[in-house]
C-alpha cells in the first residue's frame, strides 16, 4: 500500500504542465479578462492593448516574481512557444466566429475540468518560485515565501496595476488591502513548502504537493459547485489573530470592566448615604414627638 502510494505521488510530482494544464491556465485566466466589463468591445476598438491585458493575466505571476528579484520583467517573452499558446487562446476566445469557445465554455463540466486543472499549475509555479529564489538567497525563507507567493498569485496583483493604468481600479479590489480567497491560499502553500524546503518539516515534497493539490483542487470544485465566491477561512483567521493579535484587545476590556465595576461602586455608596442621612433625620423626629 505504501509503495503504491509512494509510486502515485511521484509520479503526480513529475507530470508535465505543458502543453495541457499550460492551456487550460490561459483558457481560465482570458475568460476571466473577457467577462470584464466592456472587455469585447474594448478588443474590436484595441486589440493591443485586449492581447497585452491578457498576457498580464497569464504570465502575471513571473512577471511580479522577476520585478522582485531585479530580472527583467519581460523575460517570459523569451519563452516563445507559451507566448504563442497564449496568445492564440486569447485571439480564438475573442474573435472566433459565432463566438463558439466561450459557448462550449459555458458549460460546467468543462469550466470545472479547466479550473481544475489550472490549480494544479499553482503548486508548480510556487515551487518553482520557491527554487528560484533559493537559487539567489540560499535558504533566505522569507524571500522564498514572497515569491513563491508572487509566483503563483502574483497575476492578481498585476492586474490590478492594469487596472489602475486604464482607470478601472476600485478600492476594494485591492489585494494588499482585502486579499481574496486564491491570494490567501497561495501564501498557505508558499509557508508550508518553503517549510518543507528548509527541511522544518518532514514530509516528501511530492507527497505534500499530491496532498496540496488535491486540497486546492478540491475547495476550488466546491466554490463553483455551490456558487460561492470563496471558502471561508475567517475561523481560523480569527484564531490566529486572537492568538497573536489580541491580547491588547483582551486586556483593554479587562480594563474597562474594572472601570465600570468601580464606577458602579462608587455610585452605589453615594445613593446609600442620603438613605442613612434620611433614616437620622425620621428617628430624630420619632424622638422629638415622644419627649
Amino acid at each position: 500500500m505504501d509503495s503504491s502510494w509512494e509510486d502515485l505521488t511521484l509520479a503526480f510530482s513529475r507530470t508535465s504542465m505543458f502543453p495541457f494544464f499550460d492551456i487550460a491556465h490561459y483558457l481560465v485566466s482570458v475568460m476571466a479578462l473577457k467577462h470584464r466589463p466592456g472587455a469585447v468591445e474594448g478588443a474590436w476598438k484595441n486589440p493591443f492593448s485586449s492581447w497585452f491585458s491578457a498576457m498580464l493575466h497569464c504570465f502575471g505571476g513571473g512577471i511580479l516574481s522577476c520585478i522582485l528579484l531585479a530580472e527583467p520583467p519581460l523575460r517570459f517573452f523569451a519563452n516563445h512557444t507559451n507566448v504563442l499558446l497564449a496568445s492564440s487562446i486569447w485571439y480564438i476566445i475573442f474573435f472566433c466566429p459565432w463566438d463558439l469557445i466561450s459557448q462550449g465554455y459555458s458549460f460546467l463540466p468543462v469550466q470545472l475540468l479547466a479550473a481544475g486543472m489550472k490549480e494544479v499549475t499553482r503548486t508548480w509555479k510556487i515551487i518553482g518560485g520557491i527554487t528560484h529564489a533559493n537559487s539567489y538567497y540560499k535558504n533566505g525563507w522569507l524571500v522564498m515565501i514572497a515569491i513563491g507567493w508572487a509566483q503563483g498569485a502574483g497575476g492578481i496583483i498585476i492586474t490590478n496595476f492594469e487596472q489602475l493604468l486604464k482607470g478601472d481600479w476600485k478600492p476594494e479590489g485591492n489585494e494588499w488591502l482585502k486579499m481574496s480567497y486564491p491570494s490567501k491560499v497561495t501564501l498557505l502553500g508558499s509557508l508550508i513548502f518553503t517549510f518543507q524546503h528548509t527541511k522544518h518539516l518532514t514530509i516528501s515534497k511530492h507527497n505534500l504537493m499530491f496532498l496540496y493539490t488535491i486540497f486546492l483542487v478540491t475547495t476550488k470544485i466546491t466554490m463553483m459547485i455551490t456558487e460561492t465566491s470563496s471558502v471561508t477561512l475567517a475561523p481560523f483567521e480569527d484564531i490566529l489573530s486572537r492568538m497573536l493579535f489580541g491580547w491588547q484587545h483582551h486586556f483593554s476590556l479587562c480594563e474597562k470592566k474594572c472601570g465600570a465595576k468601580s464606577s458602579s461602586n462608587g455610585t452605589g455608596s453615594s445613593v446609600s448615604k442620603p438613605i442613612t442621612d434620611g433614616s437620622d433625620n425620621v428617628k430624630r423626629k420619632h424622638s422629638k414627638k415622644t419627649e
